[in-house]
């Protein structure tokens, strides 16, 4: 674990049915670039913030419910801490969980940032589902699954890694299908 730098974190949400499939324990990161005007969590952009927490803390957390599904990354933005959170994801999909992460990034830009930023590409590896893209008052939508304007996209990661483009998850593709003027653009 030393390897990694410190997780720091704004805090943890037991029991959430909003931040991705079934019951789920979110860690929400402290530390965000993106800074999107309307963002629902504009405690968590200073790198300064919140506090540092260790996988031990998560990790007891999970093992206290065993009615988990998931654990959410979200923020501020977990992949500016892709590093630091690797241990976590690691200790995660080790219990048979499984992973959403929210960034402000897009999927493709990560994947160029990886060459730079390997632990990216580690994190990744991990998750299930990614959120990505920044959020878009202008696209705002109370409609959508899991998140916030229509721009994002929920991307199933293990099938887009394997295929090399993205993959929208299941879930998204539902939510086509019953409504079409919710496509990302």
């Amino acid at each position: 674990m030393d390897e990694y730098p410190r997780l720091r974190i704004a805090g943890i949400v037991h029991e959430s049915f909003v931040d991705g499939p079934g019951i789920r324990l979110v860690v929400f990161t402290q530390g965000c670039n993106h800074h999107c005007p309307g963002c629902q969590n504009p405690q968590t952009h200073d790198f300064n913030g919140g506090r540092f927490s260790d996988v031990e803390e998560v990790i007891a957390a999970l093992d206290e419910n065993p009615l988990y599904d998931g654990v959410t990354f979200s923020g501020g933005d977990p992949m500016d801490q892709a590093e630091a959170l690797v241990p976590y994801a690691r200790a995660i999909k080790e219990r048979g969980l499984n992973l959403v992460i929210f960034t402000g990034y897009t999927y493709e830009r990560l994947m160029e940032l990886s060459a730079s930023r390997p632990g990216f590409f580690e994190l990744l590896s991990f998750a299930d589902i990614l959120i990505d893209g920044p959020f878009i008052m202008a696209k705002k939508s109370l409609e959508l699954k899991f998140r916030g304007s229509s721009n994002q996209r929920i991307i199933d990661v293990q099938k887009s890694l394997v295929e090399g483009h993205v993959v929208l998850h299941k879930i998204q593709l539902e939510e086509m299908a019953e409504h079409p003027d919710l496509v990302p653009a």
